[in-house]
């Protein structure tokens, strides 16, 4: 008896020891542990249980839309940790944060809306990344980071960490680093613990999620430290951020002034047919002719070598135009001046997406060379503002990406790369697109596209 009591004084002693060491850091637990007081269900159907000290979720059949367990207060600024345990790869979640409720959307059954942090145990290894329920898609792809791709482990509890501060998130899975998004959109909101929907497929019912250790701090918040180089999607319109800065990030163009840019095969930059307004430099439309009848292409006074460029564009309806790069302005030639190009167009309206061979005209594809291939829920319509990418490595391995997905790679000089080039509208020139450095360009084709945070960081 004695013992028994002795053995129970050590755990009481062990809990509120580690109670207290909570409080004096600052951290509070978000899920009792017993209960579900503080939470709410939202959404569709599934069911959420306390088992042994975890909230557990289940799916149904026919769930009515995605089903958040979600806080009763709001939170702006925070860190928040839990574990999360997944035991089947056709399972999907997630953990809502800074996020909302429309008791009207979906025609009444209301609808959940927000930041999440994903968690994707598929092939497709996305976890850690930042989607935006209901509303905007993916914000921040794990393509973006190949490096956390395989930080999440299927049937075991993984570590989340989740830190938000002012305009800056950052994610972390079990101690590795993810994602790095900048955004403005929401500042504050409630968190949910996400069970997806499942529509007839009765194999797919009962399928669990496990939650537990949820705890959170938002006092005394300082910014966790990120390993140099990995990508920010930065969605402050030409600005960049500190980490952005000392990873080696520059900006293109400064959102006021044509400073680093000059039109190509002349001395300054163009006197007319280019626009900077409101933080957006803008070719304007003019006959649709390669080379433009008035302003021409641009490029930077600096030339590159390896590097990562990212660049932010807006298309008109049926317009054309491209970002261009390895341009040496050594031929000389008419029209618009020679290099390797990511290709901006209109697919729909404009002829020369059918042109070429099998859609390597088509948007974000290598001109001429390489057909993009673009997720269509990726791409947003005409009008809106995408993201292209460039890297090209010291080993000259290059990709394209659209909207934080890589949609083609190759080897500058390869053999494959040299048989492209044979077939191509290229192969008169010696050598094309094998030069050691080279401006980058963007072009005039006549046609009304605009650009804005261009942003490169040479590669070493």
């Amino acid at each position: 008896m004695k013992q028994i009591f002795f053995l129970s004084s050590i755990l009481f002693l062990l809990t509120n020891v580690n109670a207290y060491s909570q409080e004096e850091s600052g951290w509070k637990n978000l899920f009792d542990g017993k209960t579900l007081n503080g939470w709410k269900k939202l959404g569709g159907k599934a069911e959420f249980k306390v088992e042994n000290g975890v909230i557990v979720g289940s799916t149904v059949v026919n769930s009515e839309g995605n089903t958040f367990l979600c806080t009763e207060k709001e939170y702006s600024d925070f860190v928040l940790e839990l574990d999360i345990k997944v035991d089947d790869s056709t399972s999907n979640s997630g953990v809502q944060f800074r996020s909302h409720y429309d008791p009207e959307g979906y025609s009444g059954k209301g609808k959940v809306y927000g930041y999440q942090y994903e968690i994707d145990p598929s092939d497709r290894k996305w976890s850690g990344g930042i989607y935006e329920e209901a509303r905007r898609a993916w914000l921040y792809p794990v393509t973006l980071n190949q490096n956390a791709k395989s930080a999440f482990k299927l049937g075991q509890y993984n570590h989340l960490k989740l830190e938000c501060i002012g305009h800056e998130t950052k994610t972390w899975l079990n101690n590795i680093p993810v994602a790095y998004m900048v955004d403005t959109v929401d500042a504050k909101g409630f968190f949910g613990l996400q069970m997806h929907s499942i529509e007839s497929d009765e194999k797919l019912a009962g399928e669990k999620v496990y939650f537990k250790n949820i705890r959170i701090k938002t006092t005394n918040l300082k910014p966790a430290p990120f390993p140099p180089g990995i990508y920010v999607v930065n969605n402050i319109t030409n600005r960049l951020t500190r980490y952005e800065k000392e990873s080696g990030w520059k900006l293109l163009f400064d959102g006021k002034t044509s400073t680093g840019w000059k039109g190509a095969y002349k001395p300054g930059f163009p006197e007319q047919g280019w626009q900077i307004k409101n933080g957006i430099l803008t070719v304007l439309a003019t006959e649709g002719k390669e080379g433009g009848s008035a302003g021409g292409d641009i490029v930077t006074l600096n030339q590159y070598g390896a590097f990562d460029l990212s660049f932010e564009f807006k298309l008109t309806p049926g317009a054309n135009s491209g970002v261009k790069y390895f341009v040496t302005l050594s031929e000389h030639n008419s029209g618009s001046a020679i290099g390797l190009e990511y290709q901006l167009l209109d697919d729909t309206l404009h002829p020369d997406a059918k042109l070429g061979r099998d859609g390597d005209r088509t948007l974000a594809s290598l001109y001429d060379l390489i057909k993009a291939n673009k997720p269509e829920n990726f791409i947003h319509p005409i009008g809106e503002w995408n993201t292209g990418r460039i890297i090209v490595y010291p080993n000259n391995h290059v990709e394209h990406y659209f909207n934080g997905v890589k949609v083609l790679e190759y080897e500058r000089g390869s053999k494959e790369f040299r048989d492209l080039v044979a077939i191509s509208k290229y192969k008169v020139l010696k050598d094309f697109g094998e030069a050691k450095q080279g401006h980058i360009l963007l072009q005039d084709h006549g046609n009304e596209v605009s650009f804005r945070s261009i942003k490169i960081r040479e590669l070493k």
